[in-house]
């Protein structure tokens, strides 16, 4: 009884999500009742046996398939009333193709026919040693592996194709080659040097950029304006400006 009950709820919430799906004007919300459905739907799996199958269903389409959708719907920032506005102008073309749908499906409906003996036949007891997931794989991968296998080359093909209706080459752009990267040796790459302690990086050839050529020209009360061995960046600040002395006043260590 309790079993019965949960399948008749959950199926119905699985009903009305689904309807929220396409009826939805917010497409983000569009998506949420998507997920809603597919919780439901792993539910319903797992009333009936199939444990495997309601895992898959939760961590594939709704850990990776909705999530994905919701993201993409978030960052396109579609104008929705653009899309409204052609509305009107694709109404026949929208109803023909619907009412096309609905005479194939009146026609498979009306056609369908059970066979005398299929009433006789009940399902095979699942076998006690086997698993769900063990006896799944057994039948996929034995009976079905072919159409296994195409399935997944045409997954295969939508994925290169959408990269390949995607992909756009830039002139500006710099593109990796593994060869010259992996022949690189370190010789070429790096350059050990040694530094005193305390002797700064005058002593490698690297200095501070100098300033303007405005203020390099010597002051006239400068007296260190005409002295070689001066430091260049303290006669560039003016020498005599820093409490009288041409030098900075060494640093605190």
């Amino acid at each position: 009884m309790i079993v019965a009950i949960a399948f008749y709820a959950f199926a119905l919430i699985l009903l009305a999500s689904a309807a929220m799906v396409v009826t939805a004007r917010n497409p983000v919300h569009s998506v949420l009742f998507l997920i809603l459905a597919f919780f439901n739907a792993a539910a319903l799996f797992l009333i009936a046996g199939a444990e495997f199958l309601a895992m898959i269903l939760v961590i594939v389409y709704v850990g990776a398939v909705a999530v994905l959708f919701l993201f993409v719907v978030m960052m396109l920032d579609v104008n929705f009333a653009e899309l409204r506005s052609g509305y009107q102008r694709y109404m026949p073309v929208g109803a023909a193709i619907g009412g096309v749908l609905a005479i194939e499906l009146l026609l498979v409906v009306t056609g369908w026919q059970v066979a005398p003996e299929a009433l006789h036949l009940s399902l095979g007891a699942a076998p006690a040693a086997a698993t769900n997931t063990a006896a799944l794989a057994e039948v996929i991968y034995t009976k079905y592996v072919f159409l296994f296998q195409a399935a997944g080359l045409v997954l295969l093909v939508a994925m290169i194709g959408a990269i390949v209706l995607t992909l756009r080459d830039r002139k500006t752009s710099r593109h990796q080659v593994i060869r010259v990267q992996t022949e690189r040796s370190a010789a070429a790459t790096l350059e050990m040097v040694e530094a005193g302690i305390g002797a700064g990086i005058g002593t490698l050839g690297i200095y501070r950029p100098l300033p303007a050529t405005a203020d390099l020209e010597p002051a006239d009360n400068d007296p260190h304006a005409d002295d070689p061995h001066a430091d260049p960046v303290d006669a560039a600040h003016g020498g005599g400006a820093h409490g009288g002395s041409g030098h900075h006043a060494p640093e605190a260590r």
